[in-house]
């Protein structure tokens, strides 16, 4: 039984002094793979970088609390960067409080109905498709900055698309001192982890950072930086309740369903990743409540929509944590990091967080997994995988979900009427028991029909194609492998039964599964057709039909 009970308050029953260094020390390090990211994400969505760093801590510091993982890790996540985006562009920031708020409720209602376990529907071709396509888009956004394109325009660009075409059409503004510091900081970012002893422990998106900064401020190289584009604030979060109107809430609500999707299964596949490295169980429901609770905190205190990262919590682990308390700590840590070092953030090039994001964009692009499928999967299963990537790229997020999981149970369904068959059968002489072929004797004028599979709307209607000939006086239907069936299917049984009582034809069924039976005795089917006429084993039907002669 998924229990609804944070794992913070399990595991401090059994906590010790040494586990309690441990998490700190892992908080610590997270702490500081955390703040260049959260930085870099906050601008790759569309708003001033502290409030990425307002998102770690405040629904970082909520979800370790109350999570349902003993390690996870919560902040901002590339996933929502371009939505978050989106989002801003169009309703600002008083709309992406609100639809974070909608979402963080939608979270905490689907753990509370115990829907952790549901998330397991979304296809693995559907997820796939949009990390994929997430990725590209991070991507697009960043060349910009990358290159230190000089790109002016009308209207802020919120399509994809629309960026990549100002790419190439202010290609000739290209900075070259921009692309110098981003590619110093792709080199570091590549090669630091290959780094032999303690220094490949040190993120290397941290030393990036420093690095770049340093080049540009003693160098004086004309190149952006965070200070130069955005007002930085180090202040501590402020409480804000934003003006909710129901033509909000009706606008917003798709993107509110996103983001609740979103969160939920990337903080659900987190657990699952991070339950194999320290050999535990999470707790779907409960994580879904603190990630419900994690976000409208996040929101009413000046964040962005926040999830399980799947990196942060695997480095996590392999630094020692292994309880919520690392994860506070990583809170507290970077509060203090906001309140003390915020106002140089304003120092850092914008090519380093541009690089920084490619990093991120290629981790989490999965395309190993993209071209494994396209290989190996049924072509129904490669066609949901590229139209969900495709449209998350040339369109957004939310028609990507709404086209692949209407496609993908629609091929589903199709799938599922190929394997229903409804057969009638081969029959042996009348005198003969069997014959050589061990086919089953029938009396004269009874047909029998072996129906397979489920019969639901999708193959319902092949019992329509059962025919009853001229001179039958019995037709048995035979439902040992029919394990359900439903509304449609009930429908179509009941006019084949009213065609049967035209033609004087006698209905008679063999071995009804428990769901079937239950459906047709609430449709009081049963009694049209006769209890009678339900027998148990196709032997008992066979005598009944030749009771009928």
């Amino acid at each position: 039984m998924d229990k609804l009970k944070p794992k913070l308050f399990s595991v401090m029953k059994s906590y010790t002094k040494e586990q309690f260094v441990k998490d700190i020390v892992a908080g610590i390090i997270v702490a500081i793979i955390a703040l260049p990211l959260s930085i870099a994400l906050a601008l790759a969505s569309g708003v001033t970088p502290e409030k990425g760093i307002y998102t770690a801590i405040i629904a970082g510091f909520v979800i370790s609390f109350l999570g349902g993982s003993r390690v996870q890790i919560a902040g901002p996540t590339a996933a929502f960067a371009t939505i978050v985006a989106g989002i801003v562009a169009k309703n600002g920031m008083e709309g992406l409080v609100v639809a974070t708020i909608m979402a963080g409720i939608i979270l905490i209602v689907m753990g509370l109905c115990k829907f952790g376990n549901l998330i397991k529907f979304i296809p693995y071709t559907i997820t796939t498709g949009f990390t994929a396509g997430i990725a590209v888009t991070i991507f697009i956004g960043q060349i910009k900055d990358f290159l230190g394109l000089t790109i002016v325009t009308e209207e802020p660009m919120v399509e994809t698309m629309d960026k990549l075409a100002a790419v190439f059409r202010f290609i000739g503004t290209i900075n070259w001192h921009a692309l110098l510091i981003g590619g110093i900081c792709m080199a570091i970012l590549i090669l630091w982890p290959h780094l032999p002893g303690f220094l490949s422990k040190i993120p290397g998106s941290l030393i990036a950072v420093l690095v770049s900064s340093a080049l540009v401020a003693f160098l004086k190289l004309p190149v952006y930086t965070i200070g130069d584009l955005y007002t930085i604030s180090g202040g501590l979060p402020v409480f804000h309740m934003p003006h909710i109107s129901f033509h909000m809430v009706q606008t917003l609500l798709p993107d509110a369903f996103t983001i609740a999707i979103l969160a939920g299964i990337e903080s659900l596949l987190s657990c699952v990743v991070s339950d194999s490295m320290v050999n535990s169980r999470h707790r779907s429901n409960m994580e879904l409540v603190a990630q419900g609770a994690g976000n409208i905190a996040s929101a009413l205190f000046g964040g962005i929509p926040a999830t399980g990262a799947i990196a942060r919590t695997a480095a996590n682990v392999k630094n020692g944590g292994r309880t919520p308390i690392a994860g506070m700590v990583h809170s507290v840590v970077l509060l203090l990091v906001l309140v003390v070092l915020m106002p140089y953030a304003a120092l850092i090039p914008m090519p380093a967080i541009a690089a920084i994001l490619f990093m991120v964009a290629y981790n989490m692009s999965g395309w190993r997994e993209f071209a494994g499928l396209c290989k190996t999967a049924p072509k129904s299963d490669i066609i949901v995988l590229v139209l969900t990537f495709i449209l998350t790229v040339l369109f957004d997020l939310v028609v990507a979900i709404e086209v692949g999981m209407v496609l993908a149970a629609v091929l589903f369904i199709k799938r599922m009427s190929e394997v229903t068959e409804v057969e009638g059968w081969r029959y042996a002489e009348v005198e003969k028991d069997t014959d050589e072929d061990g086919l089953k004797s029938v009396p004269q004028n009874t047909l029998v029909y072996e129906i397979s599979g489920p019969m639901f709307f999708g193959a319902a209607d092949k019992l329509l194609k059962i025919g009853v000939k001229d001179g039958t006086n019995c037709l048995i239907l035979r439902m040992r492998n029919v394990n359900a069936i439903d509304s449609t299917a009930m429908r179509n049984f009941e006019k084949l039964l009213e065609t049967c009582k035209k033609k004087k034809v006698t209905l008679v069924f063999s071995h009804v599964a428990k769901q079937p039976m239950s459906i047709m005795h609430k449709a009081g089917f049963d009694e049209k057709v006769g209890k009678e006429n339900f027998c148990a084993h196709i032997d008992d039907a066979i005598k009944r039909a030749a009771e009928l002669q």
